[in-house]
């Protein structure tokens, strides 16, 4: 199945899913209360009295794009090493308290950030952060242990993306599109630095940027802020802060000129994939050029009814899928992606100037108030029916948090988008979505030769990561 890229992807959990059923969308969210302890940790509260169970998140910043060359992967296989114990709980016990409480823990490495959580009843947080603040500062980082998990990942990293050529031409195109952004970096790691890293790696990495300094516990659910941060106290407030010093940006320099690549790998079908640099909201010329951007990608890409499916998919049957992404909430600037997969009795060439064809109209044509109505509308209420979920409330304020952009944008963010104009649309489409700024991955299947080309099973790596 065609699996769209996803800008910046973070090696995510199908867990994330796993919660109540979906409750009413709140028309008045409930405010978020913030606390700093002295130590430095942050501590986000949002209550959400609308079923008794709450989602406990503690938020690093740190993650790929924090790496740098020879110890790429470091977060990820850090994050797997955070479940083999400490001495007050020593392996396997983290999860089966957990799982005696009746609940659920995970965790997920980013680009930007390396995050764990706990879904549970409202009554059972100070389990939570019990166990989280022992490890924040406390982890065993066995030599035999480091082993065996390398090994998992390297397996990991084979099965999807090795063996997944839609994931290996993604990898080489952000290699390729990025010359200096730490983003051109995999966040499970280069093969070679994974082979080489070292347990010693791995201490210094902890000691370094898990530090309550570094971090932000966020809460949502059925909880009273006072008490939240009275248990905060108690587990997280002994802990010592550490000296931390971000790392210094790697500015992308100015793109001149498309670049392009072919990308041979086992495959039964091709698969194209264009990118063009674009700003976040973080260096975005004017504030409202990110929303533009999103919208813009909806309109592409916003549904059954949006313009790729409807008119590539449908339509001209040019292509049998075709994706448009982009994320605004990044440390560092990412890109806009088009991607599809040809239809048959078409080729890679007619999909791309199909999707170039698509992106001229955009800058030629405003587009129509009744078509921006309906895309934003639905736009809106996806991210209001967000708020269904305790865990994606607190994933957004945990993620602009880290990013360095600040919690109270996820209160601005729908009348950010309901404002966004045709003009507006047009203009960023104009700015940003031009050659010079492009570039395009193309997969050349070869013969696959009898092998099996496997999907990963949702349980590899033992947390159930998935790119």
């Amino acid at each position: 199945m065609h699996r769209r890229p996803i800008a910046r992807a973070l090696l995510a959990l199908p867990l994330i899913l796993a919660l109540p059923a979906p409750l009413t969308a709140l028309a008045d969210p409930p405010k978020v209360f913030e606390r700093q302890l002295g130590n430095g940790l942050k501590v986000l509260v949002k209550p959400d009295h609308r079923a008794p169970v709450l989602t406990s998140q503690v938020w690093y910043k740190v993650g790929s794009s924090y790496e740098y060359g020879g110890i790429t992967g470091v977060s990820h296989l850090l994050e797997h090493m955070m479940f083999k114990g400490t001495a007050a709980h020593p392996a396997g016990e983290f999860s089966r308290i957990v799982a005696e409480n009746g609940a659920e823990e995970n965790a997920f490495t980013g680009s930007d950030y390396t995050a764990y959580f706990e879904n549970l009843a409202s009554d059972r947080l100070a389990i939570a952060f019990e166990l989280e603040a022992d490890r924040m500062r406390n982890l065993r980082l066995d030599p035999d242990d480091f082993a065996k998990e390398r090994d998992v990942v390297t397996e990991e990293r084979r099965m999807r993306t090795d063996d997944d050529p839609q994931a290996l031409t993604g990898e080489q195109f952000e290699a390729v599109a990025f010359a200096a952004s730490p983003y051109r970096n995999p966040v499970i790691g280069w093969p070679g630095d994974l082979e080489q890293l070292k347990v010693e790696d791995l201490r210094d990495w902890y000691r370094l940027w898990y530090a309550p300094n570094n971090a932000t516990v966020v809460v949502v659910g059925d909880v009273d802020p006072e008490q939240v941060f009275a248990l905060a106290e108690q587990h997280f407030g002994p802990l010592k802060a550490e000296t931390v010093a971000p790392p210094k940006t790697q500015a992308e320099p100015e793109q001149r000129g498309e670049k392009r690549l072919q990308v041979k790998a086992p495959a039964k079908e091709p698969y194209l994939l264009m990118g063009y640099k674009t700003p976040a909201v973080v260096d975005a010329a004017a504030p409202w050029e990110p929303y533009a951007l999103e919208v813009l990608s909806s309109i592409l890409d916003g549904g059954s009814s949006a313009r790729l499916e409807r008119e590539l998919v449908r339509g001209s049957q040019i292509a049998s899928s075709a994706g448009a992404s982009y994320s605004a909430f990044s440390r560092l600037p990412g890109l806009f992606q088009l991607d599809g997969v040809p239809a048959k009795g078409h080729d890679i060439p007619a999909l791309e100037q199909a999707l170039r064809a698509q992106v001229e109209r955009l800058k030629q044509e405003p587009v129509a108030a009744a078509e921006l109505e309906r895309i934003r509308t639905q736009l809106i209420a996806n991210k209001v029916y967000e708020q269904d979920s305790v865990f994606n409330q607190a994933v957004k304020l945990g993620q602009l948090e880290t990013v360095g952009l600040g919690w109270e944008l996820a209160e601005q963010y729908v009348e950010r988008l309901a404002a966004v104009t045709p003009e507006q649309v047009q203009a960023v489409a104009q700015k940003y979505l031009t050659q010079d700024r492009l570039t395009v991955a193309v997969l050349d299947p070869q013969p696959v030769d009898g092998k099996q080309l496997k999907k990963a099973p949702a349980g590899v790596g033992g947390h159930g990561n998935v790119r």
